[in-house]
C-alpha cells in the first residue's frame, strides 16, 4: 500500500515522529542515564518497550481532527507507562546502577522534548494545509439540518484539518436525487462522503453504502437516535461534532502498514534468494524447451486503488492472443505439460514476489484480476471495489477458503468478494501467517481448480 496517497494520510508522518521520539529516549538515555555504560542493551531494550507501548496506548493515533487536549492526554498516558518501563529495566539490570530520581529526571526530560516535537510537527502540518493546500481530503454533504450545518461550518471555517468541503446537498428540500449526487462525487474527485441519518430512507442509506464501497470512497454517518447497522461502529469526533466510520480497516494504521511491509519485503526476499535463485534457470530451460515464447508471462491487473500493474507469472501457456481475456480452464488445450505441473502446484505465481518486493503487490491479499474481468464484475458484484482498499496478494483468504481459480460461475466472485471483505476488515500478521500456512498445504496436497 503506498504510504504516500494525496490527502488520505500523510506517510511519512507517522514514521518520522518514530524517528524523533526513539532518538530522544536513547540520546537522552545514552548521555544522561548511562554515562560511560555500554548502550546497547539500553538501546534495545527501550525503543522495543515504547513501540509496544506506543501501540498500547494508541500514543501515535492523531488524526487532523484529533484536538490538542486529546494529545496531552496521549502524552501524560505515555510518559506515565514509560516511567514504569525504565523503572523496570532499572530493576532487571542492576549493573547499570540506574538510581529512581535520576530516571524521574529522565522520563521528564524526554516527554518535555518529545511533546515540544509532537506538537510542533501538529501545527507545522496545520499551517502547510493553510498556506498550500496540501493534505487535504475533498468532501460531500448530505442532507441539511443543524448537524450537517456545524459540520459545514468546521470544514469551511478551519482549514488548518485538511477538508476541502465542495458542497452541502439538501436532499428533501431541493427533491435531488441520489444519482445527481453520486455523479457530483465521482466528476469531482471527492475523497469523504458524510451522511445525515436523520435526513435519508434506509433505501437511501443502503444506496449510498453500496455506492462508497464501489467506487473506494470514504463513507461516514453523522449520528441521531435512529438505528443503523449492527455490526460495531468507530467513533470519532470533528471538534466537538461526533461522527460513525462505517468501515475500519486495519491497514490504514500506519504502524499496520509498516509491520505488513516489513513482512513482505522479509518474506518476498526469502523467496527471491533462496527459492527462485535456482528455480528460474531449471523452469526456464523446461518451459522454452517444450514451447517457444518467453519464460515469463506479464499481465496487466488492478492494484490498490484500482491502479494497474503488470503481474508476472512462468508462463504456462503456449502464447495467445486471449491470455489477457480468457481464464484457463478445465482442460484448456493452450496449457502446456510443463504448464500443467506449475498451475497445479502453484509454481507459475512465484514471480510476484518480485511484484511483492517492488511494492505493487502484498504477499497476502485479495487476488488481482484482470483489468477486464475487473471491470466486468464491478459492474455486476456488489462490493467488488472494496477489494481494491488494501493491495493484492499473491495468495488471499478467499484462495485458502476454496474460491481460488477460474470463477464458474457469479457465486464464485461473490463468495471470494465475501471472503476479501473480511480480511479487509479483521487484518492481522497472524492472519497472514495462518494463510501462507494453508497455502503452502494446499500447495503440497494440490487443489481441484488449480488447472
Amino acid at each position: 500500500m503506498s504510504l504516500f496517497n494525496q490527502g488520505r494520510f500523510s506517510g511519512f508522518l507517522r514514521p518520522i515522529s518514530y524517528l524523533i521520539d526513539l532518538s530522544i529516549i536513547n540520546v537522552l538515555g545514552t548521555y544522561y542515564l548511562l554515562q560511560d555504560k555500554d548502550p546497547l542493551i539500553f538501546t534495545l531494550f527501550i525503543s522495543i518497550g515504547w513501540v509496544l507501548l506506543s501501540i498500547y496506548s494508541k500514543f501515535y493515533e492523531v488524526y487532523r481532527y484529533t484536538r490538542p487536549v486529546n494529545i496531552f492526554a496521549l502524552i501524560l498516558r505515555q510518559s506515565i507507562l514509560f516511567l514504569l518501563f525504565v523503572f523496570a529495566f532499572s530493576g532487571l539490570y542492576h549493573e547499570f546502577k540506574i538510581y529512581p530520581r535520576p530516571i524521574v529526571y529522565y522520563t521528564l526530560l524526554c516527554f518535555l522534548l518529545i511533546t515540544i516535537a509532537k506538537f510542533t510537527i501538529y501545527y507545522l502540518l496545520q499551517r502547510y494545509r493553510v498556506s498550500f493546500g496540501g493534505n487535504y481530503r475533498k468532501t460531500v454533504i448530505l442532507g441539511f439540518n443543524k448537524k450537517t450545518l456545524s459540520l459545514e461550518s468546521f470544514f469551511n471555517k478551519k482549514p488548518e484539518y485538511g477538508y476541502s468541503h465542495q458542497k452541502t446537498f439538501d436532499i428533501k428540500k431541493d427533491n435531488i436525487s441520489l444519482k445527481e449526487c453520486f455523479k457530483f462525487i465521482l466528476d469531482e474527485g471527492i475523497d469523504e462522503i458524510y451522511c445525515s441519518i436523520s435526513e435519508l430512507s434506509n433505501g437511501q442509506i443502503a444506496d449510498i453504502v453500496d455506492f462508497a464501497d464501489n467506487n473506494l470512497k470514504i463513507l461516514k454517518f453523522i449520528p441521531d437516535s435512529k438505528e443503523i447497522y449492527s455490526k460495531r461502529l468507530k467513533y470519532e469526533y470533528y471538534d466537538y461534532i461526533p461522527i460513525l466510520t462505517l468501515r475500519t480497516i486495519p491497514l490504514e494504521d500506519h504502524f499496520n502498514m509498516i509491520i505488513k511491509r516489513g513482512f513482505d519485503i522479509v518474506f518476498s526476499s526469502i523467496v527471491i534468494v533462496f527459492v527462485l535463485s535456482w528455480l528460474t534457470p531449471i523452469l526456464a530451460i523446461l518451459i522454452k524447451l517444450e514451447s517457444k515464447g518467453p519464460v515469463f508471462f506479464k499481465q496487466s491487473r488492478n492494484g490498490f486503488n484500482y491502479k494497474e500493474f503488470d503481474c508476472y507469472k512462468f508462463r504456462s501457456m503456449t502464447p495467445n492472443k486471449v491470455a489477457n481475456l480468457h481464464q484457463a480452464t478445465r482442460g484448456d488445450q493452450r496449457v502446456t505439460k510443463v504448464g500443467k505441473f506449475i498451475r497445479k502446484t502453484s509454481i507459475d505465481e512465484l514471480p510476484q514476489f518480485f511484484n511483492v518486493l517492488f511494492g505493487d503487490m502484498s504477499v497476502v491479499g485479495p487476488r488481482p484480476h484482470m483489468v477486464s474481468h475487473t471491470n466486468m464484475y464491478a459492474k455486476k458484484i456488489d462490493k467488488f471495489m472494496v477489494r481494491h482498499f488494501v493491495k493484492p496478494g499473491i495468495t488471499g483468504l478467499a484462495q485458502t477458503s476454496g474460491f481460488r481459480g477460474e470463477v464458474e460461475t457469479d457465486k464464485d466472485i461473490i463468495g471470494r468478494v465475501r471472503y476479501d471483505i473480511f480480511y479487509i476488515e479483521n487484518w492481522s500478521l497472524l492472519l497472514d501467517l495462518k494463510i501462507v500456512f494453508q497455502t503452502f498445504i494446499n500447495a503440497v496436497k494440490g487443489e481441484e481448480k488449480a488447472y
